[in-house]
């Protein structure tokens, strides 16, 4: 589906697994049970239209030092076909939701420099930019955007 633009699209997912079992270890990994090491506590959601998934959205309950620099709280991507039509919006508008749900106040959302249409995605949904982060193997700088939760 997206394998070549985004190798964990399906985060937690291998072809040998059982649906059961995927769906067992994503309810692990949302109550933050047996996560692997340097994972946090987090809830993956997938967009359809239809009877066809357009899109991924992973919400991570927590930051630890890697997520606070380059991964943030929401990780969001559309399938290729299925871009510029608002579904990334939409997505991360109910990933904001749910993420207040949750009772976060704020989250970081990151996207890659010359992403522009993710940056249009995230200052759309309020994303207030921080600053740039990379690592020296990162090819591109990751923009770092907060987005307030708190109830006016």
């Amino acid at each position: 589906m997206t394998a070549v633009s985004d190798p964990n699209f399906a985060h937690y997912y291998r072809t040998e697994l059982a649906f059961a079992t995927f769906l067992h270890i994503l309810a692990d990994a949302e109550a933050g049970i047996r996560l692997p090491d340097g994972h946090v506590p987090s809830t993956l959601l997938f967009g359809f239209v239809d009877a066809e998934i357009v899109g991924r959205l992973m919400l991570r309950h927590s930051l630890n030092d890697f997520l606070r620099r380059i991964g943030g709280n929401i990780g969001f991507v559309v399938v290729p076909g299925h871009r510029r039509l608002g579904y990334a919006t939409e997505m991360l508008r109910q990933g904001l939701h749910l993420a207040s749900s949750k009772g976060m106040e704020k989250v970081l959302v990151t996207c890659d420099e010359d992403n522009v249409a993710s940056r249009r995605t995230i200052e759309r949904c309020g994303g207030v930019y921080e600053g740039s982060a990379s690592r020296p193997e990162d090819l591109v700088a990751k923009r770092q955007y907060w987005i307030s939760l708190a109830k006016p």
